[in-house]
């Protein structure tokens, strides 16, 4: 199965699946371990019967007094009490002193080397024909005189009850295991009511429920932050869907003033015959209105292009100072007209910039102070660099003050502010916007505060 395949497994399969092989792997590992601390049990308790058979032997061995045949009674009646317990007794000789009736089978441990101490691990197990057997042999000595026991036992109950107790152990593992499975099944499907909730709630939502916001308290705490991160989503959308819509109304009415000019006048000037010098007049009039629309066209379009990332500075070293101070020079006449005066004051500063973008970014911000400074007043161009990599402009003019409530919206576009402020003011609103989307471009950031005494723009930029 490819990563494709994985990636869109539902959650609920994952974990399923997870789960019940950590489950399925916990139950077989906890059989075979019960299956061996049994087995341990009875390889134990085999042990310590074969042992207590080779030491009665041993002390029976120590007893006899020359009547090998009321030593053989005795050795019989010795283990009359283990049942299913061989044992046979050699000489060092090899010579066969003692087997227990149905022992044959004890030939299979002739070839096992008889220790004098005896531990578990010299258990030896075999199987012949049908039968299970497990066998000890030792080495005893009684009165210097060596003797091989060999002690065995048949296992057919031990294989039997084993047999039947694994058979169990799994029949109640699988049922386990299918009621764990299942209790996790339910589980992972009652902890998921939550997200489902959730996805009903955000399907619910539509373009024209954008105030609507995702209750967090009844959320639990792992889905918060995913419902906190939704609600920030829907307030930005909510944000951007109405600016949109104010920016297509303000399209329609900034476009339908001047093409209603041109109409109205082209509809009055063909209402009757006029001389050549009207229809100049009439034309260089419409001309005026065309030339405002295609401004207003184009800016649209370089936001638009903006907004879209295709708008590519290309960087260049240049000298703040001789910016502004050519700037200065552009706008002397249009100053000059207003009884204004243009000052710069700062330190000489390079940094790497758009000189065109930086120069248009400039020329709004200074025409917009121009137009909105009373007449004999100080225009202040101040250059500053606070910080080691950051270069702050700042545009400071006299005038009315910007109210709190239009400066958070001064850079949107087709924005302006109270006429009051300008009597001549012939912008259509794209002006700041455009020089915000400058300064964004730069990687830098635009700000306006104002008061009673003067506004000022601050522009921050990284050199």
């Amino acid at each position: 199965m490819n990563s494709y395949k994985l990636s869109t497994l539902s959650l609920t399969l994952r974990l399923m699946i997870f789960a019940g092989s950590a489950i399925g792997l916990s139950l077989i590992i906890s059989v075979v371990l019960v299956q061996e601390s049994v087995k341990n049990h009875f390889a134990e308790q085999d042990f310590g019967e074969l042992l207590v058979v080779t030491g009665s032997v041993e002390r029976w061995l120590d007893s006899i007094d020359g009547n090998m045949r009321l030593a053989q009674d005795a050795l019989s009646n010795a283990v009359s009490g283990h049942h299913g317990v061989y044992f046979r007794v050699d000489a060092d000789s090899g010579e066969q002193l003692f087997l227990s009736q149905g022992g044959d089978f004890l030939s299979q441990l002739n070839h096992v080397d008889a220790a004098k101490s005896t531990n578990k691990t010299q258990l030896k197990n075999w199987q012949l024909d049908d039968g299970f057997y497990r066998g000890l042999a030792t080495e005893v000595s009684v009165d210097g005189q060596s003797y091989r026991v060999i002690a065995a036992m048949d296992m057919s109950f031990h294989k039997q009850f084993l047999d039947k107790f694994t058979i169990k152990m799994w029949l109640m593992m699988l049922a386990i295991g299918v009621i764990t499975i299942g209790a996790t099944w339910l589980g992972i499907y009652q902890g998921y009511r939550p997200l489902k909730m959730l996805s009903k709630q955000i399907r619910n939502i539509q373009t024209h429920q954008l105030d609507e916001r995702l209750n967090l308290d009844i959320l639990p705490k792992e889905l918060r932050n995913l419902a906190i991160s939704f609600n920030e989503m829907l307030q930005h959308l909510e944000g951007d869907f109405e600016r949109l819509s104010n920016f297509s109304a303000d399209i329609a009415h900034e476009l339908r003033t001047p093409l209603t000019n041109i109409i109205t006048q082209t509809q009055v000037g063909l209402a009757q015959t006029r001389s050549l010098n009207e229809y100049q007049e009439l034309l260089y009039s419409n001309l005026e209105e065309q030339e405002r629309l295609a401004k207003m066209v184009s800016e649209m379009l370089w936001l638009a292009q903006s907004d879209n990332n295709l708008i590519k500075p290309v960087f260049n070293v240049i000298d703040l100072n001789s910016e502004v101070n050519e700037l200065f020079e552009f706008f002397d006449a249009l100053a000059t007209e207003h009884q204004i005066n243009l000052v710069l004051i700062g330190e000489k500063i390079s940094m790497h910039a758009d000189r065109a973008l930086l120069r248009r970014a400039f020329s709004n911000l200074l025409s917009n102070a121009i137009r909105h400074t009373p007449p004999g007043s100080t225009i202040q161009v101040v250059i500053s660099q606070r910080e080691k990599k950051c270069v702050e402009i700042d545009f400071i003019n006299p005038g009315k003050p910007i109210s709190s409530h239009h400066l958070s919206r001064v850079f949107d576009r087709f924005y302006q502010v109270d006429k009051s402020r300008s009597s001549d003011s012939q912008g259509a609103g794209l002006g700041l916007a455009i020089t915000k989307a400058i300064i964004d471009t730069h990687g830098g950031q635009i700000t306006v505060a104002s008061d009673s005494v003067h506004t000022v723009f601050t522009v921050r930029m990284p050199v």
